[in-house]
């Protein structure tokens, strides 16, 4: 992987893990395009994008890569958060997760992943490793039944489009609610197979056109838009993990699929100026800590504020957690701070380590 590659990667994953903080603290980067419309899309997308044709072949290195990237420190983290969650119930007197059980420690974060409200956005991670797995099973089959990169994707695609109207047939039971993600998420991967092999050197979907046709589109969209006001229900954005796309039938792949097109020309856009940034090189390179921390960290700077404005930390319990002090003045400061310390937090712990545990 040569340097300009990767620095476009780790630019691309600093501006989704900006996309996911954002969101749960409820504005967008980008305008029109909704929070939670497009930026687990893009993840999966991204994930797409760096697969590597040699694993078809080699099953066993990249089921042990990735147990080793996302479900080894996955659990960490879910140990961590068992005390953290433990300490804060003594401390405030509410649980901020599901009971304390086997089942909910080893099995619920395949299945929901939230287990323990503070460490909820890593549902995603363990659901990205079971994506990938069986993408890449698929994808083998694919590949020796018919080796046509527009059969793959019409594949790929129908299963991303029919995972909605699926979700609105079968009962949304533990198992089928991870169905419905995995066929809505394999469709992104592929795309950003497909991107990076077919597209990114071949076609030029930057252009005066191609910006118009997806800013018309997305304004269209925005005609039925109901995320400003939450109890019209869900308009341009969808909550994956509990597939819950309301009335929505294909307007939730629309606008990921626009949300991953605004991202893109935006990498293109600011990649001459932040390529030297180490800043934004190490928020890609530690999204993972950054999905882990940045609710504990929002939680933190919530306590600051109501020890400084002498409020009983029990106030907190009388929220959920993405709950925030005086959002309308605060907003902006908990995002920069958010982004800031669970960064370098995750450096930190990266070189950790590398330093005493180079093989875990």
């Amino acid at each position: 992987m040569d340097k300009e590659f990767s620095n476009k990667v780790n630019v691309l994953k600093a501006l989704a893990i900006l996309l996911v903080v954002s969101g749960h603290l409820e504005f967008s980067l980008f305008g029109m395009f909704s929070p939670y419309s497009f930026q687990l899309a893009l993840f999966f997308f991204i994930s797409g994008y760096l697969f590597n044709d040699k694993y078809i072949n080699d099953v066993g290195t990249f089921v042990k890569r990735r147990i080793k990237s996302l479900l080894v420190p996955y659990f960490l983290y879910n140990t961590f958060y068992l005390g953290v969650t433990v300490l804060i119930a003594h401390l405030t007197g509410k649980f901020w997760g599901e009971p304390l059980s086997l089942k909910n420690f080893f099995i619920t974060p395949f299945l929901n992943g939230h287990q323990f409200d503070l460490s909820c956005p890593m549902w995603f991670v363990t659901q990205l490793f079971m994506t990938m797995i069986v993408f890449l099973f698929l994808f083998r089959v694919l590949k020796k039944s018919c080796d046509n990169k527009i059969f793959h994707l019409a594949f790929f695609a129908l299963s991303g489009f029919f995972a909605i109207p699926l979700s609105k047939l079968i009962t949304l039971d533990p198992f089928n609610l991870i169905v419905i993600r995995t066929m809505f998420s394999l469709f992104f991967v592929y795309l950003g197979y497909y991107y990076r092999n077919f597209v990114e050197d071949k076609i030029d979907i930057f252009t005066l056109k191609w910006a118009g046709a997806v800013i018309t589109l997305q304004s269209i969209l925005w005609l039925f838009n109901r995320d400003f006001d939450p109890e019209h229900g869900i308009g341009l954005s969808y909550v994956l993990v509990w597939a819950r796309f309301d009335e929505q039938l294909i307007v939730p792949v629309i606008t990921a699929l626009t949300g991953i097109w605004a991202s893109l020309l935006v990498l293109k856009l600011i990649y001459p100026y932040v390529k030297d940034s180490k800043f934004f090189f190490y928020m890609g390179d530690t999204t993972y800590h950054i999905m882990a921390n940045h609710l504990l960290v929002m939680y933190i700077i919530t306590a600051i504020f109501l020890y400084i404005n002498g409020i009983p930390i029990q106030e907190r319990a009388n929220h959920d957690i993405y709950w925030i002090y005086n959002p309308i003045q605060t907003t902006y400061l908990y995002f920069v701070l958010t982004m800031v310390i669970s960064t370098y937090s995750g450096v930190a712990l990266k070189q950790i380590k590398k330093k005493f545990f180079p093989d875990l």
